[in-house]
């Protein structure tokens, strides 16, 4: 088969530990033929969505790719289109998902489909599951949410719209910075966050549990934070340990698995932290290469299964 991926740019990616790469690797060893695009390279013309594609050849070492010329070609061509731009989620996002939608009604299938990715909010879909979710508020009004914070004495605040751990705050009720932290957050009442109680087993780590074609991966990411620190993303300096899923982990996923692939979300990152759901990762979920170099078992071959096997 062949598939374009789009990705940010090829040299942007570190291919030690990018889950796409390992997505794009697995292609290849499949005897699938792999193309690289932008999603700023996409364009609508005369009811058809192209863009300038180039052929990719993998490289062992660190230049790990090499690209053929860009010929400029209807993306409905490829038989899957691989959606793997990283957050944020923003307008420009919002609009490559509608031409992927262009896309997908001309005969090309779309992972993770283009509509999911815009019902699927990362942030708020944990509320389709209140009964995995710590208590959560979502709210602009900073009354509320300091309500909320005095009500738990121990909060974290997120921007509904961040990746990475950025603009993720713990907030106590005796914080002398309570106040301009709920301020700056909602830009003073017109901007809507998440406020969740905390969750104290985040010092066991924020497991990232992969969920491929609604099925929970054997192991998961305990993404641990480092000294001083409440946040266990690795882009905020996380130390990620694979281990197996817990039958938690396993309850959670499993019943999250089944309403992801009715939407057509074939490749899902939870993050979970203790016995609780936090966010719904659909975007361009990670967690492949950490998982594979620390247990041998390798996510990309089971994502490749569900995407042959349909």
């Amino acid at each position: 088969m062949r598939f374009a991926f789009v990705v940010d740019p090829l040299d942007h990616l570190k291919a030690y530990k990018d889950s796409s790469v390992a997505m794009m690797r697995e292609a290849v060893r499949r005897g699938h033929e792999i193309h690289a695009l932008e999603a700023r390279e996409m364009s609508l013309q005369s009811g058809s969505v192209i863009a300038p594609v180039r052929r990719v050849e993998l490289l062992e070492g660190e230049a790990w790719y090499r690209v053929g010329e860009p010929a400029v070609v209807k993306l409905s061509s490829f038989d899957v289109v691989m959606m793997r731009k990283d957050p944020p989620f923003d307008q420009e996002y919002y609009y490559a998902t509608l031409l992927l939608d262009r896309v997908e009604a001309e005969g090309a299938r779309v992972v993770n489909r283009p509509r999911a990715l815009r019902d699927w909010n990362e942030k708020l879909a944990i509320l389709r599951f209140p009964q995995f979710t710590p208590d959560t508020l979502v709210a602009s009004n900073p009354e509320a949410i300091q309500a909320f914070i005095a009500k738990h004495g121990d909060v974290i605040v997120k921007k509904l719209d961040g990746m990475g751990g950025t603009m993720i705050f713990r907030v106590r009720s005796d914080d002398a910075n309570r106040n301009v932290i709920v301020e700056t957050m909602t830009d003073l009442g017109t901007r809507t966050v998440m406020a969740q109680k905390f969750v104290p087993e985040i010092s066991k780590g924020d497991k990232r549990v992969l969920v491929i074609g609604g099925k929970v991966f054997s192991h998961c990411l305990a993404r641990i934070p480092k000294a001083g620190e409440t946040r266990g993303n690795l882009a905020a300096g996380g130390k990620g340990v694979a281990q197996p899923v817990s039958a938690r982990d396993r309850e959670i996923g499993e019943t999250v698995g089944k309403e992801l692939v009715k939407d057509g979300i074939v490749f899902a990152g939870l993050d979970v932290i203790g016995d609780y759901l936090t966010e719904v990762n659909v975007t361009s979920p990670t967690g492949i290469v950490e998982i594979a170099a620390q247990t041998g078992n390798n996510a990309a071959k089971d994502l490749f299964d569900a995407i042959d096997n349909k």
